[in-house]
């Protein structure tokens, strides 16, 4: 078996060779170097093109390291990148679907079974490998790439990642109001499920905010579950960015990067005002959720992450940040009180579509009803007094 085969069936790894550093510019602001601390000069012109089209510095950093994965795959091959063909990109899509991914390696003992289902939350267990939409992404950075080389006489003449050409003009004038139409996939590209948004219901909630160990956590908690804010959003929020009186705080909007209102809850206030008597006054400028151990400096989103992952692991469940915006979202949605604009307009959703997903009923939030349902006895047959039992079975049988 040659090594191509080898790639694709999961029996060699790629070298971790290369990394991905933030830049001294501003147009990009990260760039890509190889083994020898190089930097690649087309990797840092496509990056260039993309922070000049407005896309984030996280997008940016995120193509960086799909581009770092593709030239790791070529230099392994011995493939110059402007000769690269679809025989290249089958290897990556292989390896990604048979490579364990780093990230989700686990380092304690006895934790649930990779791609099992946990019984608590209904939630499945993430994989070991890759997921699907990983894959795609994947596959969209290198022909986002080789198509900004054509474009620019670069490269080779044809994009070496696959598309589907019916599919490109079907979608590229449809409405979002309109129902998408079913059409094949690109070659390579995976299939990727439709899961529903897992809200958390309000028993395992109660659970969850009671494993909370500070008036820090409790607040946060509260702030994402009333407000819907990301996490992200939420963590960016300084100060000065609390409006008392208006019940609201301001974040930096993840896809216009605008600063936003999001109002939030009376209780999430009191929890903030608890918080802030704890640790003192802040100076203007300054992030509100700080860390309380080491040194003082501002919570992180992986600290965050951690704060959620010792809950789960006291409660044998595996609820993620996410989940509290869902849940946020689904409250929202089915409480009666808000119509669905209004609770896209707090979510900040470009599409009405996106808010409606949360309209869905789960089988874990009917679970009282379905038990009344069982539990319900059979309606018993009768009949009027005075017909005869002979008559009656003559008619409707025994």
């Amino acid at each position: 078996m040659d090594l191509r085969h080898e790639l694709m069936e999961g029996r060699a790894d790629i070298p971790r060779v290369g990394a991905v550093f933030p830049a001294r510019g501003v147009h990009p602001p990260y760039i890509v170097v190889n083994g020898y601390d190089d930097e690649i000069e087309p990797v840092t012109a496509y990056l260039r093109d993309l922070a000049l089209n407005d896309s984030s510095p996280l997008t940016v950093r995120s193509y960086g390291y799909g581009l770092l994965r593709w030239f790791r795959v070529l230099w392994l091959l011995g493939v110059p990148w402007e000769k690269a063909t679809e025989a290249e990109t089958a290897v990556l899509a292989g390896w990604l679907r048979t490579a364990a991914n780093p990230q989700r390696q686990r380092k304690t003992a006895g934790g649930s079974v990779p791609g099992s289902v946990n019984l608590r939350t209904g939630k499945p267990v993430l994989r070991v490998g890759y997921a699907p939409r990983t894959i795609n992404h994947a596959l969209s950075v290198v022909s986002g790439f080789y198509e900004f080389h054509a474009h620019q006489g670069n490269g080779p003449v044809t994009n070496p990642v696959p598309v589907s050409p019916q599919r490109r003009r079907a979608l590229a004038h449809r409405s979002p109001l309109e129902p998408k139409p079913v059409l094949g996939r690109a070659r390579l590209r995976q299939k990727v499920p439709d899961r529903p948004p897992r809200s958390i219901p309000d028993r395992l909630w109660d659970e969850l905010f009671e494993r909370m160990g500070c008036e820090r956590d409790r607040a946060l908690l509260e702030f994402y579950v009333s407000s819907g804010a990301r996490a992200e959003e939420l963590l960016g929020v300084g100060i000065g960015d609390v409006d008392w009186a208006g019940q609201k705080v301001y974040v930096i909007s993840k896809g216009t990067r605008d600063r936003q209102a999001v109002p939030a809850s009376p209780q999430a206030f009191l929890r903030l005002a608890s918080y802030l008597d704890e640790i003192g006054t802040l100076a203007a400028g300054e992030s509100l959720w700080r860390t309380r151990r080491g040194p003082d400096r501002p919570m992180s989103y992986w600290a965050v992450r951690r704060v959620i992952q010792r809950a789960n692991e006291a409660l044998g469940t595996n609820w993620t940040l996410h989940d509290l915006r869902h849940t946020a979202a689904s409250r929202m949605a089915n409480g009666g009180k808000l119509t669905l604009p209004e609770v896209q307009a707090v979510l900040r959703h470009a599409n009405i579509q996106t808010t409606s997903r949360y309209l869905t009923v789960r089988i874990e939030e009917i679970f009282d009803k379905l038990t009344e349902h069982y539990n319900t006895p059979r309606a018993e047959r009768s009949y009027p007094s005075g017909y005869n039992a002979d008559d009656i079975a003559a008619v409707f049988g025994a």
